[in-house]
């Protein structure tokens, strides 16, 4: 199993500005990582990165055997995407105007919901061994908000009629506790899984599910996760 940093996050640090199209940058690195390792390749992305796999689905449909997308933030897959975009201006204004400070707010806007106790104590958590670079959070909240993630992310117009052709091969995952409580976060995938004509994989815990119970996380993608990799 391999892991990584994309860059501008915690580890991958980036100098300067990051370029005008962010996401088209992540799909690459992922397309030249999965490359080098000898692809093609069992693929998970969580929040944004669930954006980059789905694009990378999209545009090297090669590299991949099975893609897993938990709960991208694509507000274009909802009927009140305006409404939410209104919103989302509005708590990043407030991110811009209180700095790092406002962070918080902006995560939960995105998310719709709440964040429970054990996601809160393993969010800000680094693999045991691995220290954070100095300046590190403060330099992915501006990736994140400031630097064209989260902006542009969440209104990224997928391309349907491709994700379709290669949906065979998609996972895509919803927490339970998003889905119970409607939280935004969980709403996405639902809608596209009606649009793809797939059912979607229940995990546990919130939009951070892997953090409040990574054991029940993997094992709830792992059976699924095993045929579709088997059958491609």
């Amino acid at each position: 199993m391999l892991t990584y940093v994309r860059r501008g996050f915690v580890r991958s640090p980036v100098d300067g500005e990051v370029g005008p199209d962010k996401l088209g940058d992540d799909v690459e690195d992922l397309a030249r990582l999965i490359e080098r390792h000898g692809g093609p390749a069992v693929v998970l992305g969580s929040s944004s990165g669930a954006i980059v796999v789905l694009e990378l689905l999209v545009r090297r449909p090669d590299l991949v055997r099975a893609a897993i997308a938990h709960e991208p933030p694509l507000i274009t897959l909802l009927k009140d995407r305006d409404a939410i975009a209104t919103r989302f201006d509005a708590v990043l204004a407030t991110y811009r105007g209180e700095g790092a400070g406002g962070d918080g707010r902006v995560r939960r806007g995105h998310r719709g919901g709440h964040t429970s106790p054990a996601a809160r104590a393993g969010a800000g958590r680094d693999p045991p061994g691995v220290p954070r670079h100095a300046g590190a959070v403060a330099g992915e909240q501006r990736v994140l908000v400031r630097a064209r993630v989260r902006p542009p992310y969440p209104v990224h117009e997928l391309d349907l009629l491709v994700l379709r052709e290669h949906a065979a091969r998609l996972v895509l995952a919803v927490g339970s506790v998003s889905r119970a409580e409607g939280q935004l976060a969980g709403r996405r995938n639902l809608v596209l899984a009606r649009r793809l004509g797939l059912t979607p994989v229940e995990v546990p815990g919130g939009h951070l599910g892997y953090l409040e119970d990574p054991a029940g996380f993997a094992a709830a993608l792992e059976g699924v996760v095993g045929l579709l990799a088997w059958e491609t």
